[in-house]
């Protein structure tokens, strides 16, 4: 359960306070983690230790220690020397393991947890009993947050995230896949979603200073019961896809922030080309030139606002008053008219949404 990496990492801390020499093996005499150059050949007294019923032993001018996980042998802890320094610093390093194993196991059971409430994989009844038997609190104020890496199986993402929120020992921090990182953020009363803007930044900030990684983040509506977690969880997802479709020039985008992009992404297809086609007739917008996107674009960006709109695109205003009526000759929607531009810019996102659509079937 705890990686070689961190028991390496422990057995030369407890060196360099001791100067004992600290191994750790499995009970088939492998060698996980030494501060020794060459550990040796522990196979025969490790088989020769496991098969003793004592937890202790001298053997070889070495001190053997079993460090157990529950009731199951989990590692031997070798002391180098037959000294009562030795034996100390022995019992002192296999009791610091053995506390690993039980952080980790309640790290993992933790996690465990988190991962079925986000997939909705637990029971009303479970959710309860099971926080209580974590020591999680159910009624604190949390946000379920995203972070979709470009590169698919980074090791080094997760633990990344999960550094930078290691004082904040009440959040979660997770993933149900290869490419999603998932946060569950508790937040305090006087927090809203100001804060939640901040640490999304601080994540992207993350990610482009220390791993060079393009990252995209979302995040859902803050809930206040445990069981309400899957939701935001639900409302994060659907910001990350609806943000790809409709803001894909933003790295963070927040689900409160999708607006009228949230109900197209719920349309079925058939729906979408049947609106298309009578708005339309037919037709598609990528059949208009450059020249009418950019007005069109241009004009929703202020407001249908034709002297500004004019002004910006270095156009004299009569100019654009032709443009908008040849417009409304092919389309029959005169985009001055509050009610056709709000068609026609509807129109114009069920057309990309619809493209997005066909591309990830193919």
């Amino acid at each position: 359960m705890i990686s070689n990496q961190i028991l390496q990492t422990t057995v030369e801390g407890l060196k360099g306070i001791t100067r004992i020499e600290l191994s750790v093996i499995d009970p088939e005499g492998k060698v996980l983690a030494s501060t020794l150059k060459e550990p040796g050949d522990f196979e025969s007294a490790v088989s020769s230790f496991t098969d003793s019923p004592a937890d202790s032993q001298e053997l070889q001018g070495h001190q053997f220690f079993k460090v157990y996980d529950e009731l199951q042998l989990e590692y031997i802890l070798v002391a180098q020397g037959s000294s009562e320094d030795s034996f100390m610093v022995g019992k002192i390093a296999a009791f610091q393991i053995q506390n690993l194993l039980i952080a980790y196991k309640e790290r993992f059971d933790k996690d465990n947890f988190i991962k079925n409430l986000l997939l909705d994989n637990l029971l009303l009844v479970d959710i309860y009993n099971r926080s209580q038997k974590l020591h999680i609190e159910t009624d604190a104020r949390r946000v379920v947050i995203i972070v979709e890496t470009v590169n698919e199986k980074e090791v080094n993402a997760l633990e990344s995230v999960r550094n930078l929120f290691a004082q904040r020992t009440k959040d979660f921090i997770t993933a149900v896949d290869e490419k999603n990182i998932i946060v569950v953020r508790e937040l305090a009363e006087d927090e809203g979603y100001e804060e939640i803007e901040k640490t999304a930044g601080q994540i992207l900030t993350l990610f482009k200073e220390k791993t060079a990684q393009d990252v995209h983040i979302s995040f859902g509506t803050i809930v206040g019961e445990i069981r309400e977690v899957s939701r935001s969880y639900k409302e994060a997802k659907m910001a990350l896809d609806v943000g790809r479709i409709f803001f894909d020039e933003r790295d963070v985008i927040a689900y409160s922030e999708l607006g009228i992009g949230r109900l197209i992404y719920q349309l079925p297809i058939p729906l979408c080309k049947m609106f298309i086609k009578e708005i339309f007739d037919g037709k598609s917008p990528d059949d208009f030139d450059e020249e009418t996107l950019t007005t069109i674009n241009k004009f929703f960006e202020n407001s249908l606002n034709v002297s500004e709109t004019s002004r910006q695109l270095y156009i004299h205003r009569n100019t654009l008053v032709y443009r908008l009526d040849k417009l409304q000759k092919t389309t029959n929607l005169d985009l001055r008219v509050f009610e056709d531009a709000i068609t026609f810019k509807i129109a114009l996102m069920v057309v990309k949404y619809m493209k997005y659509m066909e591309s990830i079937e193919y």
